[in-house]
């Protein structure tokens, strides 16, 4: 039974996803302000939060810039606004993916399961090794590394990467990598897939390896062995 923890100030948005939870079979806590809610994770554990991103006391951004330092947790964040900035503010400091208020609880109940499958039944490819002149991707032990060097991914970076490379010399749109990454329940903007992908170029310390097609979307450059 999957644990879910749902961070937020307003009532109604904590009574209305939790009514949708629960008959789903999901344990699920509720914290309605910021240091309640990074104690309850501490304490819970949650696979998955839902997090606001204006909280009393402590707002959303900063919950997730502490639990970044000691958990990858999937973090959904939940924000009223609108502009593309504030969207990417929050994955830029870790969160997995966003979903702007107001929701349709059907469709954030279809993302948490997609997200949920993802982390527990992980396509394990056994056996799988994906070697190039500089990257080694284990997708059983999900390991990578770049010139012998280990990188520490989060799931959804080491999915992106996987995609790509076992896809190597193609194009990948961006509505193809939310398809094999989030799944087809994704709803939200394809932003998610850019700042993402940042991540994995900046870990990987090597620019080369990922290129970016303007207009298209993404090739992974390395040569095989």
């Amino acid at each position: 039974m999957a644990k879910i923890l749902v961070i937020d100030d307003e009532p109604s948005i904590i009574n209305l996803i939790t009514a949708y939870l629960k008959p789903e079979g999901y344990e699920v806590l509720t914290a309605s302000d910021g240091p309640s809610g990074l104690k309850t994770a501490r304490a819970f554990k949650p696979d998955l939060i839902l997090l606001d991103v204006m909280l009393p006391g402590m707002d959303g951004i900063e919950i997730l810039t502490r639990l970044r330092r000691e958990s990858d947790v999937y973090v959904i964040m939940l924000t009223a606004k609108t502009e593309e900035t504030d969207k990417v503010v929050g994955l830029t400091v870790g969160a997995d993916d966003y979903v702007t208020k107001p929701f349709s609880p059907r469709e954030l109940v279809a993302r948490i399961k997609s997200a949920l499958r993802r982390i527990q039944f992980p396509s394990l490819g056994v056996g799988e090794v994906l070697s190039f002149q500089h990257l080694r991707m284990d997708i059983a032990a999900r390991q990578v590394s770049v010139d012998d060097q280990p990188i520490d991914l989060t799931a959804i970076e080491f999915d992106l990467l996987r995609a790509l490379a076992e896809n190597r010399g193609r194009v990948l749109t961006r509505e193809q990598l939310l398809d094999k990454v989030w799944g087809g329940a994704y709803f939200g903007e394809m932003r998610v897939v850019d700042v993402h992908l940042g991540h994995v170029r900046q870990k990987l310390g090597n620019p080369d390896l990922i290129s970016t097609v303007r207009g298209v979307g993404y090739r992974f450059e390395d040569e095989p062995l």
